[in-house]
């Protein structure tokens, strides 16, 4: 799919660097109005963000494995490939498909008579995000434990990870062009939640925490680390991409739209959640 990709960008570059564009521009008439405008007041943003229990704690400074920060990965529209993409009659949000708009230019010779549509292929063209919930118990990671069944006062333990553990999250189900779909997830979880996301986040052999757990004499205590993800929901939107050109107007026309349900699980960064539990008997 990638090496298609790269095949079609340079039939696009090819293509479109030989013609040109013609930007059009209609003067306003000395006497034109402009138009009323009514003001309204400003609608506070909803607040989507994901609150954060007291029993998950934030382990980027202690984390032995130093994850990498994962920015958003949006691409900036160039201002021909914005130009492009206002002309759609379906949104585009894909980042891989704004990369190559971005890299394709044209000339500014004027080319009168031109005719012709250039298939950019098949893509998934923007998400919509329906639901953004956490689960804080995604994946065990580690179980510290200790036999207090012969002591006479409480014991103390505290967290200490005893071997380093990759967390991957995913989609739920096989979609057409996932890495895609993925990044536009992405995107849309991070903005929702404000937390730190990636597909995968890894925990760091001898990580530690402070925080102190007393286990009662007479009992066992186990205290467990789990790497809590984001549970991302929504519907994903594909189309046939084809730029048109007709003179010197230029414009993408999306054909054959489909829409799917899609989900994902996405790890959080640098967290873990704790759960203790002391008892008579051994589990």
């Amino acid at each position: 799919m990638k090496i298609m990709r790269t095949v079609l960008m340079i039939i696009l570059v090819f293509f479109v660097a030989t013609t040109g564009i013609h930007a059009e521009n209609s003067p306003k008439k000395a006497d034109d109005k402009a138009p009323k405008t009514t003001e309204k007041a400003p609608q506070a943003s909803e607040d989507t963000s994901v609150k954060v229990p007291n029993s998950v704690l934030n382990i980027a400074k202690e984390n032995t494995y130093p994850n990498s920060t994962q920015d958003q990965p949006y691409l900036q529209p160039s201002e021909w490939s914005q130009e492009l993409i206002e002309t759609s009659n379906v949104k585009i949000e894909n980042p891989n498909l704004i990369r190559i708009l971005n890299e394709s230019t044209m000339n500014k010779a004027p080319t009168i008579g031109l005719r012709a549509t250039i298939y950019l292929g098949e893509w998934p063209l923007n998400y919509a995000s329906t639901e953004t919930s956490p689960n804080w118990e995604y994946q065990k990671v580690n179980t510290n434990y200790f036999d207090n069944r012969g002591g006479k006062s409480n014991y103390q333990i505290h967290y200490v990870q005893e071997a380093q553990k990759v967390v991957k999250g995913g989609l739920t189900a096989k979609v057409p062009h996932a890495e895609d779909v993925e990044k536009m997830m992405l995107i849309k979880a991070m903005d929702k939640s404000k937390l730190p996301l990636a597909f995968q986040t890894i925990v760091g052999a001898g990580t530690k925490k402070d925080q102190v757990y007393n286990i009662s004499p007479k009992r066992l205590g186990y205290l467990y680390a789990y790497a809590p993800a984001i549970n991302e929901k929504g519907k994903v939107t594909y189309g046939e991409v084809f730029l048109v050109m007709k003179g010197t107007k230029r414009s993408i026309v999306v054909k054959n739209v489909t829409s799917q349900g899609v989900g994902a699980f996405i790890p959080i960064q640098d967290h873990v959640h704790f759960g203790f539990m002391a008892s008579e008997t051994p589990r």
